[in-house]
């Protein structure tokens, strides 16, 4: 809203309003209003859910090797992420632009999702939450509602990069003058940079394009439930969640900013996105949410993020990597995620399987994979056989397994940067 203002008063030649116009200034000004927020209204709603006696059921601390209780603790605290958010993106981003009304339909969608669950845990008192059947559904509609307008939108174009080969060895790279739907994405590690889905419906014939298009939606339904999943199981340490977000955060934004300049788009090589670049104010809303949340967030935790946070987040981080055409390289960037819900699939899947032949098999002592780094001997089921009983060692704390988790995230979003240039 203010930036319409103030290129409104741009006409009239008021003294600073042409600072509106730069990308960098409304970035930072979201940053900074996104930590301001957070902080300001992080406080009143602690407040206000303990004076209502709103707050998370007692924990099982027998998963805690160190005793630690969290009870009393408010949940529900991805509303603070969400106003976080919203706030500032309304004010200080251009509301025509496609991409981020995607990002805003997204935030508020999960956000309500996870916000149904939590009120069922909270206020019905039901542990189990909204049944995953539910939560899927919802994943799955706002997967394709994002699938479908990338690809009917005349407004979600790219400028394809093209190789051209100048003087022997040197290659130069080109853009297309014109912007046109395309299928293509960026895949790390190989050397032209690019996946066209439509190529790999060649099989269709003269269908292959509107064949690559349905692949393409699939595949948006398929990242942005993994994502959002991933990043809801890896919310059950203090501080984990928003950290290792905030962190993939920036890589994003770092992406979504190159994406959106051409000059620095031809020398990654890869696709020119005009317009991405209002991805950067609302990751910058993001990242200032992150943090701020984690003024709070942070062990001991005074609130809990619950699935109001944790699936948002992951919705949110999913659907910029699609329409900066890095989805591909979410197994990287997201590799934390990746782990956790990994670990959840092959203990559960093992232990059914090998229940099935009469015997109790577990892979790891605990899953996700975060609660296995904090499970003592005496808290394992004594009727189970473990193949991974040894490890680790000895349990940690849940602090240094958090900041252990962080320190992973940003060798990976590194590493994801680094594929750029590594082919």
């Amino acid at each position: 809203m203010l930036y319409y203002l103030f290129r409104f008063l741009d006409e009239f030649s008021i003294p600073g309003s042409h600072m509106w116009s730069y990308i960098s200034f409304r970035s930072l000004l979201t940053l900074i209003l996104s930590l301001i927020i957070s902080a300001w209204f992080g406080e009143k709603f602690i407040k206000y859910m303990k004076r209502k006696h709103i707050t998370e059921v007692q924990r099982d601390p027998s998963i805690d090797p160190f005793g630690v209780e969290k009870k009393g603790v408010p949940s529900m605290g991805g509303i603070i992420i969400m106003v976080s958010i919203l706030v500032p993106v309304l004010l200080l981003g251009r509301m025509r632009n496609i991409y981020l009304i995607l990002m805003i339909v997204t935030t508020v969608w999960l956000g309500f999702l996870g916000g149904l669950d939590d009120y069922i845990k909270i206020f019905r008192k039901n542990k189990d939450g909204l049944k995953g059947k539910y939560k899927i559904v919802g994943q799955v509609t706002i997967g394709l509602i994002v699938g479908l307008v990338l690809w009917m939108s005349p407004d979600a174009k790219i400028n394809e990069n093209v190789e051209i080969e100048k003087q022997g060895q040197e290659i130069v790279v080109r853009h297309k003058s014109e912007a046109v739907k395309s299928l293509k994405t960026t895949i790390p590690f190989v050397k032209n940079h690019n996946l066209d889905y439509s190529e790999m419906m060649a099989f269709c014939g003269k269908y292959k394009n509107a064949a690559g298009w349905i692949l393409f939606v699939i595949m948006t339904i398929l990242v942005v439930t993994a994502v959002s999943n991933g990043a809801n199981l890896n919310d059950g340490m203090d501080g984990m969640c928003a950290g290792t977000s905030a962190i993939i955060g920036v890589a994003l934004g770092i992406f979504a900013y190159v994406s959106s300049h051409i000059e620095y788009a031809s020398y990654l090589n890869i696709m020119y996105i005009p317009g991405s670049q209002e991805l950067v104010v609302f990751l910058c809303a993001f990242i200032g949410a992150m943090i701020g949340f984690l003024w709070y967030n942070a062990y001991p935790a005074q609130v809990f993020m619950g699935d109001t946070g944790s699936l948002m987040i992951g919705g949110i981080i999913a659907v910029v990597a699609i329409i900066i055409h890095k989805e591909l390289m979410l197994p990287i960037l997201c590799g934390i995620f990746f782990v956790e819900s990994l670990s959840v699939i092959i203990q559960t899947q093992y232990f059914k399987y090998m229940k099935h032949k009469g015997q109790r098999v577990r892979i790891f002592r605990a899953a996700p994979i975060h609660d296995t780094f904090r499970k003592l001997d005496s808290q394992l089921d004594p009727e189970s056989r473990y193949v991974l009983k040894k490890w680790p060692h000895r349990p940690f704390h849940e602090s240094k397994i958090t900041i252990r988790f962080w320190i992973v995230t940003i060798i990976l979003a590194a590493l994801t940067i680094i594929t750029l240039k590594v082919r």
